[in-house]
């Protein structure tokens, strides 16, 4: 390949590098006038964090931003590094002192209560977030300032408050919100019932059933309104529409039942209505409750053949562990000691598998959850034990 040196390219080449180092000079003295521009207790602040003074960093960037409107948003980003951080007295700290500046911007004073109201949200200071995000409910932060008053209403268990702004958010309408409104009308009336104020819970289990007819949790709190005013037939037959709901969740039911059936002498005929669940929807919590009216009712080779043939249609560590309970109460002498041993071993592994967990972070208790603890979702977390997730309905 041959190149063509011609008299264009000599003049083009000096004049290139011309142009190169004045380019280079200009963005030099740019960045001169730009560091000679900046506060000098913007400097020092910087200065000071890399000294592990934090602060006195603090201070250095509040003087930055009094001379120097621009310095705004590196005011928010170390606020919210220091909640990051977990140093929640800092990071309010430097957001209350821009909420307290009269000249910042409409659009940075929204921004400076919001990062302010999850300041105090994440110091446990639930009445303090509150006034700050109420502030942002005209501004175009509205629907974010919502959804952190819902999650306060919540963990403060002001349900009225939670429905409403529930209500005022975009996505009122959507099948999971409507889930969480329910439960909303649920806690009211468990609140209720409680009290003994039977009339106020039927209206928020209707409430709630209005809103999500597959709400099985209203359903399980008006039987127990019923049942409360000596309805046991309407209380029963409402504890059995759960069937149709969600079958999972019949094992929550399975003692009302009984009791139900129980208070009209029928005690055989819920025994079978039970035992025609366990055989459609198997449930270890299920077993457990039909285990319990078998072994007192027929005795324990009752109760023994029950868990037995459970154990033999959905084979379970946890139903192994309930079949060797029922050996051992019909066991004697050397025999019940090898019952007693294996059992000892079995038991140690139902521990990690006999607990709930929820379906959609994964958080496991030994007790059963209307909402995950840790997700805070509502109804994710179904009566089944974790070693029930891997068998067919």
């Amino acid at each position: 390949m041959e190149f063509d040196f011609s008299p264009v390219w000599l003049l083009a080449l000096p004049i290139a590098f011309g142009l190169g180092w004045l380019a280079a000079r200009v963005d030099i003295r740019h960045l001169v006038r730009e560091s000679r521009a900046l506060p000098r207790s913007y400097l020092a602040g910087l200065n000071f964090l890399v000294s592990e003074q934090p602060d006195r960093a603090i201070d250095a960037f509040i003087e930055a931003v009094r001379i120097d409107p621009q310095a705004v948003e590196l005011h928010f980003a170390l606020g919210s590094l220091f909640r990051r951080r977990g140093e929640l007295d800092r990071a309010i700290r430097m957001h209350q002192n821009l909420v307290d500046r009269d000249d910042l911007p409409t659009e940075q004073r929204a921004q400076a209560l919001s990062e302010l109201g999850l300041d105090f949200l994440k110091a446990g200071l639930l009445d303090r977030a509150e006034a700050m995000f109420v502030k942002l409910r005209s501004t175009p932060l509205s629907e974010f300032a919502l959804k952190q008053l819902l999650e306060i209403y919540q963990q403060e268990k002001d349900w009225k408050k939670a429905i409403e702004v529930a209500y005022a958010l975009p996505n009122a309408d959507s099948a999971l919100m409507l889930r969480e409104i329910a439960n909303f009308h649920c806690e009211l009336a468990a609140g209720a019932v409680a009290r003994g104020a039977l009339d106020e819970a039927e209206t928020e289990t209707t409430r709630a059933l209005e809103i999500n007819r597959q709400c099985v949790r209203a359903n399980v709190l008006l039987g127990d309104v019923l049942l409360g005013r000596g309805d046991v037939e309407s209380a029963l037959l409402t504890w059995q529409r759960i069937e149709n709901q969600n079958p999972v969740y019949l094992a929550l039911v399975a003692e009302r039942l009984m009791d139900g059936y129980t208070r009209l002498q029928r005690q055989d005929q819920g025994v079978q209505l039970l035992h025609s669940y366990l055989e459609r929807y198997p449930s270890l919590d299920l077993l457990d409750a039909v285990f319990q009216w078998e072994l007192e009712r027929d005795g324990p080779q009752a109760a023994y053949a029950l868990v037995r043939e459970e154990l033999r249609r959905n084979p379970t560590v946890l139903g192994l562990d309930k079949l060797l309970e029922a050996a051992l109460i019909t066991a004697s002498g050397e025999q019940r000691q090898d019952i007693e041993m294996v059992k000892g071993l079995i038991h140690g592994h139902t521990r990690k598998v006999a607990r709930y967990r929820c379906e959609e972070c994964g958080f496991k208790a030994r007790q059963f959850y209307w909402r995950c603890p840790a997700c805070g979702g509502w109804e994710t977390y179904p009566p089944r034990r974790t070693e029930e997730f891997d068998l067919t309905p």
